[in-house]
């Protein structure tokens, strides 16, 4: 993490109850180094105890990633960020309208038989992340089932796991042809959501860029440049929900940084230093 990054991410995270004087015991180990253990995890998909050295001892960071699954503070770190990304651009801190997708991951050997289903439409053996964002991309919710799960039975789950927070304000969703039925019309109703289906024009062959939909493909994209999501490792569904946050994370940083890595050739400072 550049210290571009974060400053941006130290603005916005908590601030522990001991350094405001309300009990607790200080940590061992600073957030910079935590997060940046984190990040490298997430990026590059090792596995835990392989964790380089110069992180702090691999058993510490897991605590600490379990500590924060626990309070589910990784998403609310986002959510942080994400709301300043947006009032950068002039825009309200909750959105309106969102996407919502799914995406289809084969699972590893750790995965059990109970949470792991079989896709057949993508031939993919093991979980399926149904993702929520706003019309630019951003992650608003992520929610991990098997991959037999018919993605108009996820989204109303998705769905409620959003809007159950305090403050929402959507009130339009765009999706594919697969989100319809009635239970899925119902569940949307309830909270005053419309629907809106994107559909293929008639006699579309191959690959076609469809109207708002293309938005949550990239960041189903960007998600997917983390290789620990490239393959699902967790053992449970909640972990790989936690993953898909960090990942999200990772991007949304370096955006609100305006750090994101680049060819060298385009980095006359790192062909400086190479020289150097």
């Amino acid at each position: 993490m550049t210290d571009a990054e974060w400053a941006e991410v130290r603005a916005a995270m908590p601030v522990p109850a001991w350094l405001l004087q309300q009990g607790g015991r200080p940590e061992a180990h600073c957030h910079r180094e935590m997060l940046d253990a984190m990040r490298y995890l997430v990026d590059n998909g090792s596995k835990w105890m392989a964790m380089p050295v110069d992180f702090p001892y691999w058993r510490a960071v897991y605590d600490f990633f379990r500590r924060w699954r626990t309070y589910d503070y990784v998403r609310e770190l986002y959510e942080r960020l994400r709301r300043a990304a947006r009032e950068q651009k002039g825009r309200n801190a909750e959105p309106s309208a969102g996407i919502i997708d799914s995406q289809s991951v084969d699972a590893s050997e750790t995965v059990g038989e109970d949470s792991r289903g079989y896709d057949g439409g993508k031939s993919r053996d093991g979980r399926k992340r149904h993702i929520l964002t706003d019309s630019e991309g951003l992650l608003l919710e992520v929610t991990v089932t098997t991959a037999d799960v018919h993605d108009s039975k996820a989204a109303p789950a998705l769905l409620e796991a959003f809007m159950d927070q305090p403050g929402r304000l959507l009130k339009l969703v765009w999706v594919d042809s697969a989100y319809q039925g009635p239970a899925l019309a119902k569940a949307f109703a309830r909270h005053g959501v419309r629907v809106e289906v994107v559909r293929r024009s008639d006699g579309q062959r191959g690959f076609v860029v469809l109207a708002r939909r293309w938005v949550v493909e990239r960041t189903l994209s960007w998600l997917s440049r983390s290789r620990r999501l490239n393959r699902d490792h967790e053992r449970r569904p909640d972990h790989h929900a936690q993953m898909v946050w960090w990942a999200a994370m990772i991007r949304l940083s370096r955006h609100l940084a305006g750090d994101a890595p680049r060819w060298p050739e385009k980095r006359p400072d790192r062909q400086a230093q190479a020289r150097a």
